[in-house]
């Protein structure tokens, strides 16, 4: 199992689906995540909960086409991670499948046990704590999380357990500031924050939702420009021209 090392901070993490996203993302981050978010920014569903082994696997094949140099790392789809077995046969159909570096499993004390197998068995292991996508299934489950003692308490045991596993870092999604600080301090592994604290040891972001293909967007987004706008100009010239004949021109045909 070859160990994963950060050699600088605050660290780059983004998304990506397909090759070509890859390749550009592969330029400027240090991490880059085939999410199971594929399944909302990608096919349009409610929720993650409807992405499957094959679909993870699949677009992780062509994201792995695009990679240079960053670190590869894979989400277990929702149900892929039940028990033991369940999840080393498909966390090794993952690895093998797709040469990642890691998968990523959602849950903290209550999957710790499973990660520790994994890693036992060589799997290189990302933790995720805080808000979990998959275990939602409509909107009114969108909360965030640690804005009482007791959901506080509960991340940073829950850090603890997924530390004492043997992950190499974890994503920490849409709690409150303090709640972000307070497992600031106890974390030993780096912490990659998404609505979380600017002070987390990296960041990660899906990489549609800055490109502002969505008109609405989870506070923690920061969109850094508006691609939809601009493709929906660039087809409405295009069916224009087609419908007045304007294309093809002559540089357009072969002759």
């Amino acid at each position: 199992m070859k160990k994963i090392l950060f050699k600088r901070k605050p660290i780059v993490c983004l998304t990506a689906y397909n090759k070509f996203t890859a390749q550009i993302a592969d330029e400027f981050c240090d991490l880059i995540l085939v999410g199971d978010s594929l399944g909302m920014a990608y096919y349009g569903f409610s929720t993650t909960r409807a992405v499957s082994l094959d679909d993870i696997i699949r677009h992780a094949k062509s994201v792995k086409l695009g990679i240079k140099k960053s670190i590869m790392v894979v989400d277990m789809p929702f149900g892929t991670y039940t028990t033991k077995k369940s999840a080393l046969k498909n966390a090794k159909k993952i690895v093998q499948l797709t040469k990642c570096d890691a998968v990523k499993l959602e849950g903290g004390k209550e999957k710790s046990e499973i990660i520790k197998y994994l890693i036992k068995n060589k799997i290189n292991v990302m933790g995720h704590v805080g808000l979990l996508p998959q275990k939602i299934k409509s909107n009114k489950d969108y909360k965030i999380k640690g804005r009482n003692l007791r959901e506080r308490k509960k991340l940073v045991d829950d850090i603890k357990h997924l530390e004492q596993a043997g992950v190499f870092s974890i994503v920490l999604e849409a709690t409150s500031f303090d709640a972000a600080e307070d497992v600031l301090k106890h974390s030993k592994v780096p912490i990659i924050g998404i609505g979380a604290s600017v002070n987390c040891d990296g960041q990660v972001l899906v990489t549609e939702d800055l490109l502002g293909f969505f008109d609405k967007v989870p506070k923690f987004v920061k969109k850094y420009t508006n691609l939809k706008k601009q493709i929906i100009k660039a087809i409405g010239n295009y069916a224009k021209d087609v419908r007045s004949r304007k294309f093809p021109t002559k540089q357009n045909i072969y002759n």
